[in-house]
């Protein structure tokens, strides 16, 4: 029985021996190594977390979130500090309308009223949307309803017309 290089170069009887071993090794190895680079990719996806629970993720190698709920607490955090100003300004522009309508009976266009009584409702002057200046002087709003200061700490309450 004749044998193939192969076989030879296995018994030594070909100066090369010892490179043949290192092939053959390396061939041996080969799959397990490609087995082992897979098996590390898919220990490194595993071990990214959820940037709002820090659950493991599981899927897309650039998932950042577990699922829609933690990636809308995520971005709500975000943007509720951003958004806080704002807020607290829309807040109080709304309160001061409805403080006004209050005062403002249905059907009535302008009312006289003190400011210790828009004070004591909780009326805040900061806040306003827009002014109307006239000869009589400037006219504070807020949204549809404004106010005139007059002297002494009285106010002409009024309705605007536009809509």
């Amino acid at each position: 029985m004749q044998r193939c290089g192969w076989q030879k170069a296995k018994a030594g009887s070909y100066p090369f021996t010892y490179a043949c071993k290192q092939i053959k090794t390396f061939v041996n190895d080969y799959p397990k190594k490609i087995i082992f680079k897979k098996q590390t990719a898919l220990m490194q996806l595993e071990t990214k977390t959820c940037l709002q629970c820090s659950k493991p993720l599981r899927g897309r190698s650039d998932k950042k979130f577990c699922d829609d709920y933690c990636r809308n607490n995520y971005n709500n955090q975000l943007k509720a500090q951003a958004n806080n100003y704002v807020r607290n300004v829309n807040n109080a522009l709304a309160k001061n309308r409805r403080i006004l309508e209050e005062m403002l009976p249905p059907g009535k266009e302008m009312i006289n009223t003190q400011k210790q009584k828009l004070l004591q409702q909780g009326f805040s002057f900061k806040y306003i949307t827009h002014t109307y200046t006239t000869k009589k002087g400037t006219y504070f709003f807020c949204y549809e309803y404004g106010y005139l200061p007059f002297e002494n700490d009285w106010y002409l309450l009024v309705r605007s017309k536009e809509k």
